[in-house]
């Protein structure tokens, strides 16, 4: 069921680390379980260790913390590199995700930037981002990896005058 739950994003910061940590590692577990990589410290410590709150957004609904998204630019600017989206289990299967993706990448059309990211094999959230325009790059045995070229909803972009 698809509710209208009011939602926001507010800039992330070093304060939010530990529950995110705590977020991505619920929120992974069964996914890393059925692909024999669950290890219940890695899980955490890889947020960490990549944790960037300069390009993070919480989504907050009614004003608490229900997930996060980072954003953040690829090296040599070639566009934008989706990672750590997290819903708690209690605000996914609202449409809150969908969402807060749309959001955001119509933040990268404005810009006509490509969007990528890496979805665990198997995960549900990979049908999320094929609707939402993503296609698979390459995979392997564990990941993923997919892209939304630039401009997917706004068209190419026009001529430099």
């Amino acid at each position: 069921m698809h509710t209208e739950t009011m939602w926001s994003l507010r800039p992330g910061t070093a304060a939010d680390v530990e529950p995110i940590a705590e977020l991505r590692a619920a929120v992974m577990r069964p996914d890393l379980e059925r692909l024999g990589r669950y290890d219940e410290h890695r899980v955490r410590q890889r947020l960490r260790d990549g944790y960037s709150p300069e390009h993070t957004s919480v989504v907050e609904t009614d004003g608490s913390f229900a997930g996060c998204v980072t954003l953040r630019p690829r090296e040599g600017g070639q566009g934008l590199y989706l990672e750590n989206f997290y819903l708690a289990p209690e605000a996914q299967g609202q449409g809150l995700g969908t969402a807060v993706l749309r959001e955001l990448l119509a933040r990268a059309d404005e810009e006509y930037l490509p969007v990528r990211l890496q979805v665990l094999q198997g995960s549900a959230a990979r049908r999320l981002y094929e609707r939402e325009g993503f296609a698979v790059e390459s995979e392997d045995p564990i990941d993923v990896f997919m892209v939304r070229e630039a401009g997917a909803v706004r068209g190419p972009r026009p001529p430099a005058a």
